[in-house]
């Protein structure tokens, strides 16, 4: 920050991010992290009537002192003291019940069906952007701003979502499930700044957080050990079986699919003199599959659970009518070539060229090609085709 001068240039980005006229009241989702705090501060010296509100989302004792953590013990205070600190009203709602039934469970259970669950999407999806923004209504507040790194903009009176200006911080693959409802109510005032101005917005105001890292990306597993939650949660998931080569070969044996993921090279404790990746895995037979590197290149997948905010009425509309998009199916990846089918009623993506190491589980973030900053939707992949 180069003092006043950049202040005044972030508010000003904060009111143009609203829209909304000076004194309108907004919620600001304080998760007690930087992005979202400084949110709240920017919107509050913009003139708005700012509610800070902060969701408890899970309590697991060696969680609350996990470093970059969020909606947890330390966080929840951290948002507190810094709308304090701002002079806004503040509230702390106990959403734990919530939080584990929509994400928890949801991502244990995703483990024994064999696939990648992507926790943040749900958390957005759910209990942020659904159930939260009931509760802003309830506040009587007219919008809700959240610290997330996209850029909302309406164009021809509907709102679009769009990539952040730092890309390198853009979040808008884990927002795609955003509805054009939701998106109609949400507001992202962060997306004109990079995160050194954000640091340095907040240390202009004060706010003692503004050297905390970032939140990590799945906030509620202690330690990153993801695979301690699921045996506590599914033990099940901790059955005996086979690892086998695509031919058929019987290479060896594991001790519970929820070990690995697609794409998988290291801990598979397996050698037949060639590099070997987890291709596939099969739940009911408990076989972890493995093949070359060429084998996890995946000609099309199916989507389910999908989201459009794209010009036509709906996403299958855009498939029928084979809508070329790009297609991101994982967050730090760059979007590839693809178009979009419906095959026997289902939204499939046919990738141009093959596309390494995608998971039923994930989610597929689609682009439009005609301009790339814009996001069209997406759904979860739900099953692949490899490349023949």
């Amino acid at each position: 920050m180069n003092g006043q001068a950049d202040m005044d240039a972030a508010i000003e980005a904060a009111r143009k991010a609203v829209g909304l006229p000076v004194g309108a009241r907004v919620v600001a989702a304080m998760s007690g992290g930087v992005d979202s705090t400084v949110v709240a501060g920017l919107l509050h010296k913009a003139g708005y009537d700012v509610v800070g509100v902060t969701l408890q989302l899970y309590d697991h004792g060696a969680a609350l002192k996990k470093k970059g953590a969020c909606c947890a013990g330390q966080d929840i205070h951290d948002a507190r003291l810094a709308a304090e600190t701002i002079g806004i009203p503040h509230y702390v709602l106990d959403y734990e019940s919530r939080f584990r039934d929509a994400v928890i469970d949801q991502f244990a259970d995703s483990y024994l069906r064999g696939q990648t669950p992507v926790p943040c999407i749900r958390c957005n999806q759910t209990v942020k952007f659904r159930d939260l923004l009931d509760v802003a209504r309830d506040l009587g507040a007219e919008a809700m701003a959240t610290g997330h790194y996209v850029r909302r903009a309406v164009v021809d009176g509907r709102p679009q979502m769009r990539k952040a200006i730092d890309h390198s911080r853009d979040q808008s693959y884990f927002l795609f499930a955003t509805t054009p409802e939701q998106l109609d109510y949400l507001r992202f005032p962060l997306a004109d700044l990079e995160k050194p101005q954000v640091r340095g917005v907040a240390l202009e105001l004060g706010l003692r957080i503004a050297a905390k890292p970032d939140s990590q990306d799945i906030c509620f597993v202690p330690e990153g050990d993801y695979r301690s939650l699921i045996d506590k949660l599914r033990p099940e998931g901790r059955e005996a079986g086979e690892i086998v080569h695509m031919d058929g070969r019987v290479l060896g044996a594991h001790a519970g699919i929820t070990d690995y993921t697609i794409g998988q090279r290291r801990g598979l404790n397996v050698a037949v003199g060639e590099p070997l990746f987890v291709t596939r895995l099969d739940p009911v037979k408990r076989h972890v599959i493995v093949g070359p590197r060429d084998a996890l290149l995946t000609a099309s997948l199916t989507l389910d659970e999908t989201n459009w905010l794209g010009d036509q009425p709906t996403i299958e509309a855009a498939a029928e009518a084979g809508a070329p998009v790009l297609a991101r199916v994982r967050s730090t990846r760059a979007p590839s070539p693809a178009r979009l089918a419906l095959v026997d009623g289902v939204v499939t993506v046919i990738f141009d060229t093959g596309e390494e190491g995608v998971a039923p589980g994930q989610a597929c973030a689609l682009y439009d090609p005609a301009d790339d900053e814009r996001l069209l939707g997406g759904g979860f992949i739900t099953a692949t085709a490899a490349v023949v």
